[in-house]
């Protein structure tokens, strides 16, 4: 059973905006640092967005400025909402869950992923 769910992904023209969304199965997000990431063909998996446990927020100096991750810790809800979207931000998206926000590497839980592709 998939614990971590993303939805929202699709296809957008440059400019537009899309917000992802990532639900946790049977677990408490406020216990866990949370954090989206990305991995476009031929690319390296980046970390795009991290909240801690606490709330606070770090992005990835491409995003800042444009994309937004916050969370509701009743509902187990994650987001990210992107704005300005550019070509280069087309890649499949990753919501992850660790136990502490050093340790997504070691012992992250993943998603599978949705699809963002953004069309000049």
């Amino acid at each position: 059973q998939v614990q971590l769910k993303e939805s929202g992904g699709g296809s957008v023209q440059t400019g537009g905006s899309v917000r992802l969304s990532c639900e946790g199965i049977g677990y408490r997000y406020s216990t866990h640092c949370m954090g989206w990431f990305r991995q476009a063909p031929g690319k390296e998996r980046e970390e795009v967005a991290i909240i801690t446990r606490e709330g606070l927020t770090t992005y990835a100096g491409s995003v800042k400025g444009r994309f937004t991750i916050s969370k509701d810790n009743a509902k187990d809800t994650l987001d990210l909402q992107m704005n300005n979207l550019k070509p280069e931000d087309s890649a499949r998206y990753y919501c992850a869950a660790a136990r502490y926000c050093h340790t997504f590497k070691s012992s992250g839980l993943w998603g599978q992923g949705t699809q963002v592709t953004v069309s000049a």
